[in-house]
């Protein structure tokens, strides 16, 4: 268990009610927002899939779905979500959803492998959201239009929760600062990701780190990615590797930087054949959805997940994500942090 309790913190909207309320308010602000932004459409997903299909996100590759056996498809066994990557890109597919407009849902997982803390849980709640678009937008000029539309979208659900809870002032910067991950371990050669994240993230408060998943110069990748679903291996027009990334801000309540989003330019037939290569799982090739995009029959896309209890947790300045959902925790950190006035739903 790791545990951070910061100095002196309040509850700046004094009740549970209050904290109640405010969820609401931005949980129902947000995906308007980002409905508009987007042009996208609101559907549902399911929790669980079939084992084998190839449908549920691998995430970094070791994380243990949690699944069981169904009695009435002769004990077939079905897992639930990591997230829905791959399932939103069947999704619109089925629904013949043209270049320029997609869907969103609500995404529930269940993520057994977390380390607890007080931005991880069990528990994963996302606005998941997948676009159509065209195989010439598949470039960083149009990743970064994309990741500036979401900024907006935060940034206006940030004014109008400042004109119901005035206490909780805005502090986003007017825009995003974009860098590449090849580009911040040159100015950092010595930091571990994670500190070149914060000493970025602290100095420009609102950063997307383009580049996850691929090796960098050092021999290493900034941080893991699954290789079927983000495109971390073409060339992008600043002539580094990687269409996807992570949005970050600085959260001054745990003093470092926190990330809101991991999104990008989904794989065409030729990355996914190049990264299945470089992670020695050629043989998912056979699997549904990976079949699927081998043989031309799904769009190309663009998406992501936001997370929902995240935004909510830094937008209302709380200190743990068990202040925003309810889920399961050590009875050690529920005590601490009890004592300190964090109070875990």
């Amino acid at each position: 268990m790791s545990l951070l309790i910061p100095k002196e913190y309040r509850n700046l909207l004094g009740s549970i009610e209050n904290t109640e309320k405010a969820i609401k308010d931005v949980k129902d602000m947000f995906q308007d927002n980002l409905s508009a932004q987007l042009a996208l459409l609101r559907v549902t997903a399911p929790m669980v899939v079939l084992s084998g299909t190839g449908l549920n996100d691998d995430l970094n590759g070791v994380e243990r779905p949690v699944s069981f056996p169904i009695r009435d498809m002769g004990e077939q066994k079905a897992e639930v979500v990591h997230s829905l990557a791959k399932w939103k890109r069947i999704k619109l597919a089925q629904m013949n959803v043209q270049p320029g407009r997609g869907i969103y849902t609500d995404m529930n997982a269940l993520r057994p492998d977390e380390e607890l803390d007080n931005i991880h849980s069990i528990y994963v709640d996302q606005w998941d959201w997948e676009k159509v678009i065209s195989c010439d937008q598949r470039n960083l000029d149009y990743l970064k239009k994309t990741v500036r539309r979401i900024y907006e979208a935060i940034k206006v659900t940030e004014n109008k929760l400042y004109v119901e809870f005035p206490q909780i002032e805005p502090m986003l910067p007017e825009d995003v600062y974009f860098i590449h991950s090849e580009q911040l371990l040159q100015m950092y050669p010595d930091m571990s990701p994670k500190e070149r994240e914060n000493a970025v993230v602290k100095e420009h408060k609102a950063v997307f780190i383009i580049g996850i998943g691929g090796a960098l110069s050092d021999g290493l990748p900034h941080d893991g990615r699954a290789a079927d679903y983000d495109d971390w291996t073409t060339r992008n027009d600043d002539g580094y590797y990687g269409l996807n990334g992570d949005l970050l801000f600085w959260n001054p309540v745990l003093e470092s930087a926190f990330e809101i989003s991991s999104m990008g330019i989904r794989v065409d037939e030729e990355a996914l054949k190049r990264q299945l290569e470089l992670r020695g799982e050629v043989h998912k090739s056979d699997l549904l959805y990976h079949k699927m995009l081998l043989e031309g029959r799904l769009p190309y896309t663009i998406g992501g997940g936001l997370g929902q209890s995240r935004l909510c947790m830094f937008l209302l300045r709380k200190a743990h994500i068990g202040e925003i959902q309810s889920s399961i925790w050590p009875d050690d950190m529920r005590e601490k942090c009890h004592d300190a006035g964090i109070d875990l739903v």
